[in-house]
């Protein structure tokens, strides 16, 4: 039996409407008591978007989405529209009662900590969008165009982009990796570091590992 304080689902690369449905049934399935869950998890080609979007909507900011009326899903959290094939995710579902006494904001910033952490150790300069005075914060329909105060930059530019969910029981959150090239954002591959998927889950997990043990101390 594992002696871990979470579980750590490693989920492997999966369409949109897969993975997203794996989110909203282990959010569901959660007590409210239950041990936390750190899930990491790759993309087919494909798109999702925020919970308050609609598909048609966005066809209409961009008619080229029209290529993945067949490849996209709603996410359970907010933001804009986000492209994946050439990341990883994380999914994270916490007990309301770890981030007891914070606001969501100040959850975020607790949680994304890890991610400044696997971005830092990788000798990359990376800091939150509200810390930088180059960066106005302002949302956008497109993920990667807006600003949100504990967006992650690097050189100036954000990378991946993160989301939150509540319920009375739980706090889930997830976010995505970008690690190679693409033309939807700024990658791991445009900034110099080569990682392949499998070396990338393992840094993720050991940052995320590292937070847990600091928030519980």
């Amino acid at each position: 039996m594992s002696d871990s304080p979470y579980r750590l689902i490693q989920s492997p690369q999966s369409s949109a409407v897969e993975n997203m449905a794996q989110d909203r049934a282990l959010l569901e399935a959660f007590g409210e008591e239950g041990m936390p869950v750190f899930r990491l998890y790759g993309w087919e080609e494909s798109v999702t978007i925020g919970v308050s979007q609609t598909f048609s909507s966005c066809v209409l900011l961009d008619p080229t989405l029209e290529a993945y009326r067949d490849r996209y899903a709603k996410r359970m959290t907010g933001g804009g529209i986000l492209y994946h094939g050439h990341d990883l995710s994380y999914g994270l579902i916490l007990p309301v009662a770890m981030m007891q006494g914070l606001s969501v904001k100040e959850s975020y910033a607790r949680i994304t900590g890890f991610l400044l952490d696997f971005y830092q150790a990788l000798g990359l300069d990376a800091h939150w969008a509200k810390d930088d005075p180059n960066i106005t914060l302002a949302s956008d329909p497109f993920c990667q165009v807006g600003f949100e105060p504990y967006d992650i930059i690097i050189q100036g530019h954000k990378i991946g982009g993160n989301a939150q969910k509540r319920t009375k029981k739980a706090i889930f959150q997830h976010g995505s990796v970008p690690l190679r090239c693409s033309e939807h954002g700024v990658s791991l591959e445009d900034l110099g570091v080569s990682l392949d998927e499998v070396e990338t889950r393992e840094r993720l997990e050991k940052s995320f590992r590292k937070a847990w043990y600091a928030w519980n101390r």
